[in-house]
């Protein structure tokens, strides 16, 4: 087991909790200790009120594709399993090149194989990608044009919508800060058109350059940041013709990340934090 997680004992089970820009995880290495976790677990663990608190839990696993470092698994607050979440991966990353000593690794994802490095002092690079615009796969329940979908909510309109290893629809607005987000995202979140939900940004293009964004996130909450969210957005920028430049600063509520883009890629640089360590009791799956 890494260094970086006390021991375990008996039912307890040790945990590392860490933030991404205020996106806190609570990160479990099953490496070692393969019990699993049942939803009621998860769910518990996430609460604030009666659990350690995050945004999502992640474990740490064992790869199954030859050259990966290790995998990782993401659960959301109500226990479903996505396939992403690039402030999770990039705390996740730190914690394996710490291990490792390494500058570089490849993570296994429900998303694919990522490429993550170190770049700077609790600063971390992920590839993220391939960022893709076909209907079946974000999924929606018809084909429709990705780049001006069907619907609206408030000043949420002519939305854009994509697959980053999980579903995003994006909508730029004139003014963020006048965008009642939590008001306006849940009808779009849970629109016929999505039958597995969807991830809800609002961005503002500042400058070319720069971009203001908030993204309210399956399944149903407003995040203080959200890594593939800040890279779709960008990506909306550039196909949407709003921006030329393959370089952009996403400003989320907690702080920055830096986006380049890369042909269907998107290199989220930013930051990693250390809240805790201990452990937690639980019944296991």
């Amino acid at each position: 087991m890494s260094v970086a997680f006390p021991a375990s004992h008996g039912r307890s089970r040790a945990f590392v909790k860490m933030h991404g820009l205020r996106n806190h995880f609570v990160i479990f290495d099953r490496r070692d200790d393969p019990r699993g976790f049942a939803v009621p677990d998860i769910v518990r663990i996430c609460d604030t009120h009666t659990g350690v608190g995050g945004d999502q839990l992640l474990t740490i696993e064992k790869p199954s594709v030859t050259g990966a470092y290790a995998a990782m698994r993401i659960f959301n607050i109500d226990g479903r399993e996505v396939s992403a979440c690039g402030n999770a991966t990039r705390c996740v990353a730190h914690l394996l090149m710490e291990e490792s000593g390494r500058r570089d690794i490849l993570l296994e994802t429900g998303g694919g194989l990522l490429a993550c490095r170190r770049a700077g002092a609790m600063q971390v690079s992920v590839e993220l990608g391939p960022i893709g615009t076909d209907w079946r796969a974000l999924p929606v329940a018809q084909e429709v044009d990705m780049l001006h979908l069907p619907m609206e909510s408030g000043p949420l309109r002519d939305g854009a919508g994509f697959w980053i290893g999980n579903p995003h629809v994006v909508f730029f607005v004139e003014r963020l800060a006048e965008t009642d987000l939590s008001r306006f995202a849940p009808a779009i979140q849970n629109h016929p058109l999505f039958p597995e939900g969807v991830n809800v940004g609002a961005a503002e293009l500042v400058d070319p350059r720069t971009i203001r964004l908030a993204v309210w996130e399956r399944p149903g909450m407003l995040t203080q940041a959200c890594g593939t969210g800040a890279c779709v957005a960008a990506f909306a920028a550039r196909l949407k013709g709003l921006s030329k430049t393959n370089r952009f600063t996403v400003h989320l509520p907690a702080g920055p990340l830096e986006i380049e883009l890369v042909g269907d890629m998107a290199v989220m640089t930013g930051p990693v934090a250390y809240c805790c360590r201990g452990t937690v009791e639980c019944e296991g799956a």
